[in-house]
């Protein structure tokens, strides 16, 4: 979670997922909780996400059964398996998302349904932990009644920034709305990503130093390089690839070395 946008936070969460399933086989569950469905286009192709939509089996309409109809439902129907054009990557699955995201986070505001929102959230949550090694939940910009309630519910966040003063505005606005209702509960922090870091650029340098020295930030050592390589990698190929295709040279060192420090970091 970043409240600016463009900082990569799905094509983080895509490579985190990829890398755990290859190299930590660990069995990953992403849980597309944006609208705009970005996560979801980049685990599968867009015939498939389009039926998935067309049929009523994405999020929107668990959240709508349980939440809105306060009804009980089996998240187990909602998931999709055998995702993701990297070769070895087996073991990740998904919550997809629809543009209707949007409409149905209108209506919990519209009838003051935020606290039972957050209560189909924590149970969901309850019933994956037991399923999967890892969930990652990508969410969208923004401090939406549904983002708050992951926030609120989940064990960790993570926040992804690019090296730049805007993109560091973002994690300000985030850390102060954390601090607003301690009595709430909050996901704890597991640390901010630098992302997209130009590595030639003595700016982009001056603010991840700036980053590094904020403590709270708790910044991994690891950083994601802004590459060609990464780009391409959100665009989803019919044909698979291996790991190394997709993720080259320093791309897959620095994905391989966040997810064993995030890993590392929930283990302690």
């Amino acid at each position: 979670m970043n409240t600016k946008g463009g900082v990569g936070k799905s094509t983080v969460v895509l490579g985190l997922a990829e890398t755990l399933s290859v190299f930590e086989n660990k069995s990953v569950l992403v849980i597309d909780s944006d609208s705009q469905a970005s996560i979801s286009s980049m685990l599968m192709t867009t015939s498939n996400l389009y039926t998935l939509q067309s049929t009523g089996k994405t999020i929107v309409e668990y959240l709508v059964a349980t939440v809105l109809n306060n009804g009980s439902e089996d998240w187990q129907k909602y998931i999709v398996s055998e995702l993701s054009d990297v070769d070895d990557a087996e073991s990740i699955h998904t919550f997809p998302s629809d543009v209707q995201l949007t409409l149905f986070e209108r209506e919990v505001s519209r009838e003051s349904q935020h606290t039972r929102l957050r209560t189909a959230i924590g149970s969901l949550l309850d019933q994956l932990r037991s399923s999967f090694d890892v969930i990652l939940v990508d969410c969208p910009p923004g401090l939406s009644v549904l983002t708050e309630s992951w926030l609120r519910e989940a064990d960790y966040h993570i926040s992804p920034t690019k090296a730049d003063y805007i993109s560091t505005c973002g994690l300000e606005v985030f850390r102060r709305f954390k601090a607003l209702h301690p009595e709430m509960g909050f996901a704890q922090n597991l640390g901010v990503v630098i992302n997209m870091k130009d590595m030639m650029s003595p700016v982009d340098e001056e603010y991840h130093q700036w980053l590094l020295n904020d403590p709270d930030n708790r910044c991994f050592t690891s950083v994601i390089p802004r590459m060609t390589a990464l780009q391409d990698a959100a665009r989803f190929q019919s044909e698979q690839r291996s790991y190394a295709a997709k993720y080259p040279g320093a791309a897959g060192q620095a994905f391989r070395g966040l997810a064993k420090e995030i890993l590392g970091r929930m283990a302690a």
